[in-house]
């Protein structure tokens, strides 16, 4: 019998229903001392003097954005391929979003790009260290300092990649982390500001902690969807499923996926359950999360070389390209591939859960109104994600592999990312 495999699997330590039953019976779920030693381990896990924890990874770019003091209605550059409440929240705190274009071979913002993108009116800018893999932070350091720019670093796929030998999130003004289900570290939701100045820093915090806390029931219900997602995540659940329904969907040419997503809209004013703290359960989980997060990223890394030796020598396929400098965690494996809706079709029949965009190229999206092209994010945006989680441990690794090859075996015809193709912006709205 076929076991199909997610695109989707979400990092869990063993202990977790131990230690929310500890928080509960000390009476703390909400509030506690484990949120403190959260945000300093969290920070000093990538060499940072401390962290605020926040209730999203979004609200602590909206706090970081409000403590930097910058100008009403001051441009912010951010890169076209990224999620689109990166853009929104700036435009939330007052700011103007403005798109520059991303090197399709990293997925990352370009230097070139940025440099182009600045104006008189230029205050910060949003370097994405997307799928987990750095951005070139030496030259966009450089440019920033010369333009006099902010720098807000966006962790949200990143934590533990490295740039040089140095932790993302230290190298700009402040930077930005999430713990929503799937990412790197998973405190069911959450996320954790940082900032050099610890003015800047006093002022997050104030920030942070003048929002109301949640109610126990509210944490719960998101401890519960979260045991719901994981356990739909597993092969022989996800299989008798989830599968049938993507395959159903698929011979129909319907997206059943899309109901995942988060709609696309306007986020000013706030939406009200983004005002909230973090809370205590979700920081213990996070503090033994923190303990198990070098074996997670080795074990993906090695999932990720796994992928590669399978893949790199197909013709017209072309495997994550990490500069040198780079550690990537792969929080996604992105790969270009001949045909890729043919592709994504035939892994998904093969047993494979194929994902085609994980975030937007919001320099498309109607939301920001008409913006230049941006053809780096277009031809990014053609691009596949594999499967390569920690969870998969070796053997399911060598299956994904050994299938996408199968699929992806005879089939070229791919265009070199360095050369114009007329694509579109594939889906979004995650």
């Amino acid at each position: 019998m076929l076991t199909a495999i997610c695109r989707y699997g979400p990092r869990v330590v063993p202990d977790t229903r131990a230690i929310i039953a500890r928080c509960r019976a000390r009476g703390e779920i909400v509030h506690g001392p484990d949120i403190r030693h959260f945000e300093r381990a969290c920070a000093a896990y990538v060499g940072a003097a401390d962290g605020v924890s926040t209730s999203f990874g979004r609200m602590a770019l909206y706090y970081i954005l409000q403590a930097l003091d910058l100008p009403s209605g001051g441009e912010v550059i951010v890169p076209a391929l990224t999620f689109w409440v990166v853009p929104e929240i700036v435009r939330a705190a007052g700011l103007t979003p403005v798109f520059a274009d991303v090197d399709p071979r990293t997925f990352t913002l370009d230097p070139a790009s940025l440099e182009r993108a600045i104006t008189p009116r230029s205050v910060a800018v949003i370097p994405t260290h997307l799928y987990g893999l750095p951005c070139d932070m030496d030259a966009i350091g450089d440019i920033a300092a010369r333009a006099q720019l902010a720098v807000i670093e966006d962790c949200a796929h990143a934590l533990g990649a490295r740039w040089r030998g140095r932790h993302v999130g230290t190298f700009g003004d402040a930077a930005f982390f999430s713990f929503q289900t799937l990412k790197p570290l998973n405190t069911y939701g959450g996320g954790l500001a940082i900032a050099r100045d610890p003015q800047v820093r006093a002022r997050i915090r104030q920030q942070a902690g003048s929002e109301p806390w949640p109610s126990v029931e509210r944490i719960d219900k998101r401890l519960r969807l979260g045991a719901v997602q994981r356990t739909f995540s597993r092969p022989g659940v996800f299989t008798c499923t989830a599968y049938p329904a993507l395959v159903a969907a698929m011979l129909w040419k319907a997206r059943p996926d899309v109901y995942l997503w988060e709609k696309i809209r306007p986020l000013s004013p706030l939406p009200d359950g983004y005002r909230e703290r973090y809370t205590n359960v979700q920081a213990a989980l996070g503090l033994a999360g923190l303990h198990r997060l070098a074996a997670w990223t080795s074990a993906t890394r090695m999932h990720a070389r796994i992928m590669d030796d399978a893949l790199r020598e197909i013709p017209g396929v072309q495997i994550p390209h990490v500069p040198e400098g780079a550690e990537h965690v792969y929080y996604q494996y992105c790969l270009y591939t001949p045909d890729r809706d043919r592709v994504v079709r035939r892994a998904l029949l093969r047993g494979v859960d194929v994902e085609t965009l994980h975030v937007d190229v919001c320099s498309t999206l109607s939301l920001f109104g008409s913006q230049p092209p941006t053809p780096g994010a277009e031809r990014a945006a053609e691009a596949i994600q594999v499967p390569v989680y920690a969870s998969l441990h070796r053997a399911g690794a060598r299956r994904v592999a050994g299938r996408i090859q199968r699929v992806l075996a005879g089939i070229g015809g791919l265009p070199a990312p360095d050369r114009p193709a007329p694509v579109g912006a594939g889906p979004s709205g995650r």
